[in-house]
């Protein structure tokens, strides 16, 4: 149990570590957020199962990271129609 909650720190961390690193495109960034939220399922369903918890809060989490998940997308469809494509340093706070 020790050494599988070294390895979801580690994962955790790599996670942060990728989404501070990658700032040139949209798509890349919302790709290390979906990572980091799959590493938190994982921890919280193996925290609930090892303390026998009821399942119900992964339920209310895997809601949310839904529309998370439909929220960067629309953002990213509405960054590619507007300006053709994902990369950050091409958004200007005036063109919106």
């Amino acid at each position: 149990m020790l050494m599988m909650n070294f390895s979801i720190m580690f994962m955790f961390f790599s996670g942060i570590i990728v989404f501070s690193s990658v700032r040139k495109h949209l798509l890349l960034t919302l790709f290390s957020l979906e990572y980091l939220v799959l590493v938190l399922f994982l921890f919280l369903f193996i925290f609930l199962i090892y303390f026998g918890f009821e399942m119900y809060f992964i339920l209310f989490f895997l809601v949310f990271t839904v529309c998370e998940g439909a929220l960067g997308l629309g953002v990213l469809v509405n960054m590619v129609r507007s300006h053709g494509n994902d990369l950050l340093s091409s958004l200007s706070i005036l063109s919106w």
